[in-house]
């Protein structure tokens, strides 16, 4: 029997307001444990929540971006279950009248572009978090977490393959993050993804009885958790079992999911409209207002650097997989406008340094422009490119200007033909045997004495000059 792979996936993202959904604590992570709770979101009796608006505000922007309905009058209800991190009894959330509604996003496949439609996305509150300590008896309860606004984003189930998921989840989180309403950080938890995955025989159109994964903490285990939970089910199913509906963890350790609980349907949570909310009623005209506020998002920044700045679609994309990276070449073309030179370097030795020292480009020590103060020297032959290249984690540790580094540091290429024809000479002379081979037709030897002037120049020579020297000596 062959099965066809069937999965939607829920997102919780964590909204990027400074206080919580129905209060006023801070949203700040890694504080002091229950540092940031108030009588409200610890859930004590004869308190009242009031809803935050900038979290209603950057709902309705994600919304729109997700090409998705508005919900001009929607509610909050209360989702009834019982867990030591949650501190209510109960979950602030939307069930029958979300916020948005109706929405898609477009992803890229290796069978080309495809359309995932987005059933919902509502906002509501996150729960605490359980702590368990290694070589103690019991758990213990952090509540700081407990009513940071949250937006869920729910879709209908149009993917087939891990690696699909994984596209929807890189474009969906650079959305979220161009959007600035989510920091898209998966180790922290405020990116969380739940594929629900089942199987149908190829041809049917019945869905199989579905499994949800949670515990997932970066694309690559979203990939490898669903790989294993397909063979699982297919495996169950070609031995003839039955696949029960359930939630199962990715334990990393072991490279397999497990059983955590059954899988809840929306009854078991006796859903019912929050007594303390009335209905949430946005007018049109303010929906719209927030229309002029969503920013290029990334797929249609892609496209426009393809087009107006003649990039490879792969420079395009790594470009604008973060919007700090594309505002930061965008600033340095509008002062050097050699796109594709300015993209290497900012792909290259940028990246690089910023990776290794764990800064985001909006803290880069190097502006966009001192890399265009350096990128002008080697144009203009001050300095030869390996030359920028080698000096360039000087110049991002320093602080100093490109030339200020060359001028101290004498970086200056040479250019002089006597100084040249010197080096020359000696190289010529400490290789008569590839002197031998250009001269028997070998044109290829002369990139190997190019690069042996360069190194006895300290890589100041002008390889321009190098090269049309050695061709007038060589007599080619």
């Amino acid at each position: 029997m062959i099965y066809e792979v069937v999965i939607g996936v829920e997102v919780h993202a964590q909204l990027r307001t400074r206080s919580k959904m129905f209060c006023g604590c801070g949203t700040m992570f890694g504080l002091t444990a229950n540092s940031q709770t108030c009588p409200i979101c610890l859930g004590l009796p004869g308190t009242l929540p009031v809803i935050n608006q900038a979290a209603v505000e950057m709902a309705v922007r994600t919304g729109l971006a997700l090409n998705c309905t508005i919900g001009a009058t929607n509610r909050f209800a209360r989702k009834n279950y019982f867990y030591p991190d949650l501190p209510k009894g109960y979950q602030i959330s939307q069930y029958e009248a979300p916020i948005c509604e109706h929405g898609e996003i477009e992803i890229s496949t290796v069978e080309g572009k495809k359309k995932v439609r987005i059933r919902r996305a509502h906002l509501e509150e996150d729960a605490g978090k359980n702590v368990h300590e290694t070589g103690t008896n019991g758990s213990r309860v952090d509540l700081n977490r407990a009513g940071t606004p949250l937006l869920e984003i729910v879709t209908e189930p149009d993917m087939r393959s891990a690696d699909e998921v994984v596209a929807y989840l890189k474009t969906l989180r650079d959305t979220l993050m161009y959007l600035e309403v989510c920091d898209g950080n998966m180790e922290e938890g405020s990116f969380r993804c739940e594929p629900n995955l089942s199987l149908r025989p190829l041809g049917q159109k019945e869905f199989g009885t579905k499994v949800e994964l949670k515990n997932i903490n970066s694309f690559k285990f979203v990939k490898d958790a669903i790989e294993y939970e397909v063979k699982r089910q297919t495996k169950v199913l070609s031995e003839g079992g039955r696949i029960q509906q359930e939630t199962r963890l990715w334990n990393l350790d072991r490279g397999e999911t497990a059983v955590m609980r059954s899988k809840e349907e929306a009854h078991d949570y006796r859903y019912f409209p929050d007594p303390d909310l009335v209905p949430l009623k946005l007018e049109r005209e303010w929906i719209e207002s927030f229309r002029a506020s969503v920013p290029e998002l990334p797929a249609a920044r892609m496209k426009r650097f393809v087009g107006e700045f003649g990039l490879p679609e792969y420079d395009a994309g790594v470009l604008t997989a973060s919007k700090g990276i594309a505002d930061y070449f965008e600033t340095c073309v509008k002062l050097f406008n050699q796109p594709k030179t300015v993209s290497n370097w900012v792909m290259g030795e940028l990246t690089r340094e910023l990776n290794n020292s764990g800064t985001n480009v909006g803290a880069s020590p190097v502006t966009p422009e001192q890399l265009v103060g350096l990128l002008e020297m080697v144009e203009k032959g001050t300095i030869s490119l390996k030359v920028a290249r080698d000096m360039f984690p000087e110049l991002y540790r320093s602080g100093k200007s490109a030339e200020q580094i060359v001028r101290e540091k004498g970086l200056t290429q040479v250019s002089d033909e006597g100084a040249l024809d010197k080096i020359i000479e000696e190289v010529l002379a400490k290789n008569p045997t590839q002197v031998a081979q250009f001269k028997e037709g070998k044109q290829q030897v002369l990139g190997f004495l190019v690069g042996q002037a360069m190194k006895a120049s300290g890589g100041k020579a002008n390889p321009g000059k190098v090269n049309e020297l050695l061709r007038k000596k060589l007599g080619g």
